[in-house]
């Protein structure tokens, strides 16, 4: 099955593409119900899959009893590690799906019931019987553990103990966020089929090449004789970047039903413990600096979990590294290898949660100096990246912080905490600033360029759009690049049958994807002229950028919060935010927008809303579902605003551009604390904010 074709686009005149604010290619598509998701491909005769899980966190199984859910009408199959198909690499222990009898984390597949329908598959996994040797489990994290680990390097500079002995102002603080989970709207869903031909997988994933790449080691299968099929994705927020579990699970399933095809949809509950989350984190920071707030040492250590049976490591530590000038610098980050599913990416991995506690620290700073916050932000502005002593390759912090006080109407502010009162609501504002690093794309990437008998263009490459606007702006960027309409170009994407395409992750897809694009534009017409004959076509993988060695490259933001605290429930409402950023050349404003109030939602569903929380008897997170697990809402905000500011980057990439998938929510939830205690003198460490935090 080959990647669908849209309607023509909007029409606009050739070499007038980029910047325009089209609709989205994919948008009728979506609306009238004939986008193809995974789960949704018409395959004949389906099986359907259903997990079965550990109820214990550490230990052995010693027997599995599937006689009755054998016994039930319609199951076909009951995989556990004593009979599943074997995989040949098991390096990755997250992919070695019922291959041995280890248990490492509550909620860890087990085993796997194939059914006729789905409630079979569903009724027979809850009559499987399980017998374990259970071992003492550990799901504590803590910054005082005997075990933690560095799982990178320390940064340090200058000599930080005695910057803080010598200040005038001198923070030391702890801060934390909770485990995070993404929910996308589609859950994680694989169709597989395995026959003669090879297999075929209808993916929910964020790289079809990443993740056939990942799965032929496993399978000792000839890459080419796998194909992922991915051209709409309901979101992902990162989870669907690496492939999980239940991907594996699922081709197993199929390996087992030989020639007839397996489905398998994720339920709610299963998001909590399959396909990552965003590891909580404890962060200790200190900050030294004179009577005009001038930092002279900035000290970040930062704790963070990991899994026994895979690493991954959320990188908190990274923005404190490359955001304020000091010549006294000290920043580690720990982790602790907890007997818990594997962490993973998740929006803004590392930077999100990174971001939270330094940008609350400048807010108490700020007022310790008795300077305005954007102030002191302004005063420690660095010159030049501080972790590596390169020059940016634009940095526009400063003008974001003005343009955005500009727009939010900041210095109408009265500095003052709690002064404010209307209605019964405490009124406060606040300000964080964000970063996002213009970071490696997650593999490489090929495009082809083709001349159609009809005149138009076909353009390939097996990219993904999880909802970003992939389609649209992909088919802006080729329009603008062989200087043409939209209207006279189609973008294939979504498929291993394609050019490779890297991964749609690190707010890297545009930037990679595009600039492939272009090169592939390029090398057409240097071939074929301005006036290519029917079937003219030529490829071009992403050019090598020697930039990226010579500067330090990243986008910046700044976001500005409007909170009000009820005086008496503590009940918390946030009327307005507002983003400012500073991300290179914008190629469409309409999903520009889109994907930068996405964000700050999203961050400001981490400010009010979200924690999975973990019970520690048992090793499990309670509130695995959405009636549980809050998320923020329309009704969360009523008026939410994104700007940028015209930024010219040649140095990043041949569009110019920067990620913008994942600044928005950088700082948005530092933003939110900080106005929360402008509104009531509470200074509130822990996310998420909650009604008690502002009463007693």
């Amino acid at each position: 099955m080959s990647a669908p074709v849209h309607p023509r686009s909007a029409p606009t005149a050739p070499g007038r593409a980029i910047g325009a604010d089209l609709p989205r290619v994919d948008a009728r598509a979506k609306v009238t119900g004939t986008a193809t998701y995974a789960f949704e491909y018409p395959v004949p005769h389906p099986a359907y899959l259903h997990p079965v899980q550990a109820t214990i966190a550490r230990g052995r199984l010693t027997r599995i009893d599937t006689t009755a859910a054998e016994a039930l009408d319609g199951v076909r199959a009951v995989l556990w590690h004593g009979n599943a198909p074997r995989l040949r690499a098991t390096d990755n222990a997250e992919l070695a799906v019922l291959q041995s009898d280890q248990v490492f984390y509550r909620g860890q597949v087990v085993a796997a019931v194939i059914a006729d329908t789905p409630e079979a598959a569903r009724q027979a996994a809850r009559l499987v019987r399980l017998d374990y040797d259970q071992q003492p489990h550990d799901v504590d994290l803590s910054p005082h553990r005997g075990d933690l680990y560095a799982p990178k390097d320390d940064h340090d500079q200058g000599d930080l103990e005695a910057a803080m002995a010598g200040a005038e102002h001198a923070l030391d603080a702890t801060y934390t966020t909770p485990m995070l989970h993404a929910t996308p709207i589609e859950p994680h869903t694989t169709t597989a089929v395995w026959d003669d031909s090879g297999l075929t997988l209808y993916e929910s994933t964020q790289g079809a090449h990443f993740a056939r790449q990942e799965l032929a080691p496993l399978l000792d299968l000839d890459p080419q004789r796998i194909q992922i099929i991915a051209p709409y994705v309901g979101g992902g927020f990162g989870s669907k970047g690496p492939l999980h579990a239940p991907t594996v699970l699922t081709v197993l399933a199929a390996r087992a039903m030989f020639g007839r095809p397996v489905k398998l949809a994720l339920t709610r509950r299963h998001m909590f413990d399959q396909v990552g989350y965003r590891s909580p984190t404890i962060q200790r920071i200190r900050l030294a600096a004179n009577a005009q707030g001038r930092l002279s040492g900035i000290g970040m250590d930062a704790t963070v979990q990991t899994a026994r049976l895979a690493e991954f490591i959320e990188e908190a530590t990274g923005p404190t590294e490359s955001m304020y000038a000091a010549p006294h610098r000290h920043i580690a980050l720990r982790a602790a290898e907890l007997d818990a599913a594997v962490p993973g990416w998740i929006r803004g991995p590392g930077q999100c949660p990174g971001m939270f506690g330094p940008e609350v620290a400048m807010d108490e700073l700020a007022q310790a100096c008795g300077l305005d916050p954007i102030d002191l932000r302004l005063r420690n502005d660095p010159d030049h990246d501080p972790a590596t002593g390169k020059p940016f390759s634009s940095r526009n912090l400063a003008a974001c912080l003005r343009e955005g006080a500009r727009r939010f109407g900041w210095h109408d502010r009265d500095p003052a905490p709690g002064t404010r009162l209307v209605q019964g609501w405490y009124v406060g504002t606040g300000v964080a600033a964000s970063r996002y690093p213009v970071v490696p794309p997650a593999g490489p990437s090929e495009a082809t360029v083709r001349h159609l008998h009809d005149g138009h263009y076909e353009v390939h490459i097996g990219a993904a759009d999880i909802g970003t606007g992939a389609w649209t702006v992909l088919t802006q960027i080729a329009a603008d690049a062989l200087g043409a309409g939209v209207q006279d170009v189609q973008v294939r994407i979504g498929d291993t049958a394609l050019p490779e395409a890297s991964v749609a992750g690190g707010s890297t897809g545009t930037m990679s994807w595009g600039s492939t694009i272009v090169a592939a534009a390029r090398a057409f017409r240097d071939r074929h002229g301005t006036a290519p004959a029917p079937g003219a076509e030529a490829s071009a993988p992403l050019p090598d950028n020697p930039a990226t060695e010579q500067f330090a490259m990243a986008a910046f933001g700044a976001q500005f919060a409007e909170v009000h605290i009820h005086a008496d429930t503590g009940e918390i409402r946030v009327p307005r935010l507002l983003g400012a950023f500073a991300a290179g050349r914008i190629i469409n404003p309409r999903t520009a927008r889109s994907q930068l109030i996405g964000g700050m939602t999203m961050g400001l569903s981490m400010a009010l809303h979200e924690q999975s929380i973990m019970d520690p008897r048992f090793g499990h997170v309670v509130n695995c579902d959405l009636a549980e697990y809050h998320i923020a809402t329309n009704a969360d905000v009523a008026d939410i605003q994104a700007h940028w500011i015209d930024e010219e980057d040649p140095h990043v990439n041949p569009l110019g551009a920067k990620g913008i998938g994942e600044i928005g929510i950088v700082g948005t939830a530092a933003a939110v604390a900080n106005a929360a205690h402008h509104a009531t003198g509470v200074r509130v460490r822990d996310l998420p904010l909650t009604l008690d935090h502002f009463l007693g």
